[in-house]
């Protein structure tokens, strides 16, 4: 029998740390054009420059400075992209610090039969629960047999996020247990802890046509981007582009499976299910972590 999810609890981070993280990532993300300085941004935050770049730095896992620079390296990007111009040959021409090693999410995924994902997922098992990240609120859903779910939110919109997840998978009963999701968030937040020794597991729940969009996906590097229209050749369908930007955005495993990485014709960011500016941070994070080798 399904159980409609519930938030039974404000799970919004104690504090303004958050919300400070927040809305530095947003203006650095809208703004970057301008360069503005630390000081610049804290003004604007209505904080010290000392106390934005410590927090934004254990937050985000790089300064604030550093996240201008992945932003702006990422805008370079798509500028150059009609060029051919590889991103790490871009950094160099651009004076920014050289990349240092790759690394990248190590996962290994497995997919659920058709008639699963027809059925609505009937029978299955969803824990969820609600964590703090550096892209807002995280939603996970976790199976007996790895991740199946991954959304995002800013506070006060987590019932409407976990609502638009459930409704995925509608035969499937969903459980609360934060417990049993936040190893995950770990995991996937914390490049450290990435390792090809112990992949990230997780379940891949789609039509096969979604699948294979997203497991296409998965082998685009971090810190590198596709098209729609590269995506629909990788997968042996170059004229069904339009079709693989649907796929894209039914991705229900976001970040994970990098949807965030995928661009339209022109190299522009176009759609994204939980906002443009959210997906400009993670590739401007992702850049950072190249740039920082991790």
């Amino acid at each position: 029998m399904n159980v409609t999810a519930q938030l039974d609890r404000d799970i919004t981070p104690q504090g303004d740390d958050y919300e400070l993280v927040r809305r530095t990532i947003e203006r650095i993300s809208l703004d970057y054009q301008a360069q503005p300085s630390l000081e610049e941004i804290a003004s604007d935050m209505g904080v010290a420059p000392g106390k934005l770049q410590k927090t934004f730095s254990r937050w985000a896992g790089l300064t604030p400075k550093a996240f201008l620079q992945a932003v702006t390296l990422d805008h370079a990007r798509r500028l150059l992209g009609h060029e051919g111009l590889p991103l790490l040959d871009a950094s160099f021409e651009l004076g920014l610090s050289g990349p240092g090693r790759l690394h990248d999410l190590f996962v290994t995924h497995e997919a659920m039969s058709p008639g699963d994902f027809k059925s609505g997922g009937a029978g299955l098992e969803i824990s969820y629960g609600f964590h703090p990240c550096p892209f807002g609120i995280a939603i996970v859903m976790t199976t007996e047999r790895g991740l199946c779910g991954l959304a995002f939110a800013d506070p006060g919109e987590e019932r409407a996020a976990l609502e638009d997840m459930s409704k995925r998978w509608s035969g499937a009963r969903f459980s609360p247990d934060q417990e049993a999701t936040a190893p995950y968030v770990g995991r996937i937040f914390s490049p450290g802890q990435w390792s090809a020794d112990q992949p990230l597991r997780i379940v891949l729940i789609g039509t096969d046509f979604q699948v294979r969009v997203w497991e296409a996906l998965l082998r685009i590097p971090l810190g590198q981007a596709s098209t729609y229209s590269d995506v629909a050749r990788a997968i042996g369908k170059p004229n069904a582009a339009r079709a693989v930007g649907a796929a894209v955005g039914r991705n229900p495993i976001s970040f994970v499976v990098p949807c965030h990485r995928a661009l339209g014709k022109s190299g522009a960011l176009t759609g994204y299910h939980w906002g443009i500016t959210r997906k400009r941070a993670m590739l401007g994070w992702e850049t950072g972590c190249v740039q920082s080798g991790g």
